[in-house]
């Protein structure tokens, strides 16, 4: 009898590590850049990605750009660094905190914050062919090539993410 409740609880923990094992190899998609934080769009999504890399859960497609691209583009609007933006999120338990952070240290006016998402929303320029073909095999690889409704990686990435 005691056999069988041994047996029992191995195979409980089995599919129980198992089933933990498939959610840690499932993708935690970050927030949408259209999320906004602080009257910053894209921050949210920033704050998500620095989240799950200090969580060691930060897929391995987001980790070569982590504080560049897109994640550079605000912090150069907002005159911070990675690693000082990285050091707020570490030190923060909640979104209210750094959004408070970002509010005392980060003095930019509601115009600058637009022209900042408008640059965002822009990608890729008319005029960068390269960006344009990279967008398009994005969408090729995404097996969403057809669709005409991606024109900026802002909407590639709330289609790859499954939000559009």
């Amino acid at each position: 009898m005691e056999a069988r409740a041994g047996n029992a609880n191995f195979k409980f923990e089995f599919f129980r590590r198992l089933a933990e094992d498939a959610r840690m190899s499932e993708i935690i998609y970050p927030r949408s850049p259209r999320e906004t934080m602080a009257g910053w769009h894209y921050l949210p999504r920033y704050v998500d990605k620095i989240r799950l890399h200090l969580a060691g859960k930060l897929h391995a497609d987001y980790q070569e750009n982590l504080g560049k691209a897109f994640d550079g583009f605000w912090l150069k609007a907002a005159g911070v660094t990675h690693e000082q933006f990285v050091a707020v999120v570490k030190n923060s338990i909640t979104d209210g905190e750094v959004c408070d952070w970002v509010r005392k240290n980060v003095q930019r006016t509601a115009a600058e914050k637009a022209t900042h998402w408008q640059d965002v929303l822009n990608r890729p320029l008319a005029n960068d062919a390269a960006a344009v073909a990279r967008l398009q095999m994005r969408k090729e690889q995404a097996g969403i090539g057809n669709r005409d409704d991606i024109k900026c990686f802002v909407d590639m990435l709330d289609a790859d993410e499954k939000r559009i």
